[in-house]
């Protein structure tokens, strides 16, 4: 960072004030103020700075004064499921880079996403905390528009909504793609939970796709995005194989793991017999056996739009689109 002495907040050091944030990022006390306080007139380059001076020195807004004055926390409100799955703890560290960038902060609530009453709980949880905004993470279909109805009073978002949506569908096109060129032409598919957003969008991407390759979008399963749950399909994809299945494509990196882990245990080779995909580019998916062909995402792009729409910003700059790395899991077919 330039423009000022780097300091360090050590563990039972000194709380920093307004004046060091101001030293650290080269400005005045005055623009450190005017940033706190959301002023419109401030340079992206500046507000970067001092956002980053306030985190280097762990600098903490008083929001509750603050609150009195400007009737803001800078706080946004994320209301998150299973934090043990990828998705949503990828997300949520995305929201908060996202959230930095702007000058705020992120508050997490954990639901039941399935249950619109826990979901609607956790919202009442963070707008009693006086949070600016709502993100969804891994919503259901249903529970979000349960929780939209319930009217929270502040602007409500969804990580993966609108243009978002748009690159979950293309990114499992592009896995689609990736097997026609290869020569496959028997593809099934995993599914991830037909209620949850990611889940749906995928699945149209990858039926859409094959439809426009005039293959046959029988064959699917649904999983829970576990690796536990693909796993026990292992079985009802091996007996697909002798019906000329060449490949599988699959919802999410865990449940492709399960599924070749599965087929493995019944001796079927991949990618010698089938060809498998995942998606999310999860960082153990090059560290798979084989390594892991699966769709990359701009988590950080789309968590800056969803933060841009929860403030009622203009949209940023379009995500980056979505990426497929190809690794060893696919192959041509044999034959």
């Amino acid at each position: 960072m330039s423009g000022g002495e780097r300091m360090t907040a050590d563990a039972g050091a000194r709380r920093f004030g307004v004046r060091d944030v101001a030293r650290l990022a080269g400005v005045s006390t005055q623009t450190v103020s005017r940033v706190i306080n959301d002023h419109p007139h401030i340079r992206p380059e500046t507000r970067r700075r001092v956002v980053e001076a306030m985190v280097e020195l762990d600098y903490r807004v008083n929001n509750a004064a603050r609150a009195l004055g400007t009737r803001t926390t800078r706080t946004l409100g994320v209301i998150a499921s299973d934090a043990t799955l990828y998705g949503p703890a990828v997300g949520i560290a995305a929201l908060e880079t996202a959230a930095q960038e702007a000058g705020r902060w992120i508050a997490t609530a954990y639901a039941d996403a399935a249950d619109a009453a826990s979901v609607i709980g956790a919202a009442r949880r963070l707008l009693a905390q006086g949070v600016d905004g709502l993100v969804v993470l891994a919503p259901h279909v249903r529970t979000f528009e349960a929780l939209a109805a319930s009217k929270p009073g502040v602007r409500l978002v969804a990580l993966h909504a609108d243009d978002a949506a748009s690159a979950q569908r293309d990114g499992a096109a592009l896995a689609v793609h990736h097997l026609v060129e290869l020569g496959h032409r028997r593809i099934a598919r995993i599914a991830g939970p037909a209620d949850w957003r990611e889940a749906a969008e995928r699945d149209v991407g990858v039926r859409d796709a094959l439809d426009a390759a005039a293959l046959s979008a029988e064959l699917r399963w649904e999983g829970d995005w576990s690796a536990a749950s693909a796993a026990a399909l292992a079985p009802a994809v091996a007996e697909t194989l002798a019906e000329g299945v060449t490949a599988v494509v699959v919802a999410n990196d865990q449940m492709a793991l399960g599924l070749i882990s599965g087929l493995r245990g019944l001796g079927v080779d991949v990618p010698g017999q089938v060809s498998v995909t995942g998606f999310d580019d999860n960082p153990d998916a090059a560290f798979y056996r084989p390594a892991l062909t699966t769709v990359r995402l701009d988590l950080v792009g789309e968590a800056r739009r969803a933060v841009s729409a929860v403030l009622g910003q203009a949209p940023p700059p379009s995500s980056a689109p979505p990426e497929l790395v190809v690794r060893a899991s696919t192959a041509p077919p044999r034959g």
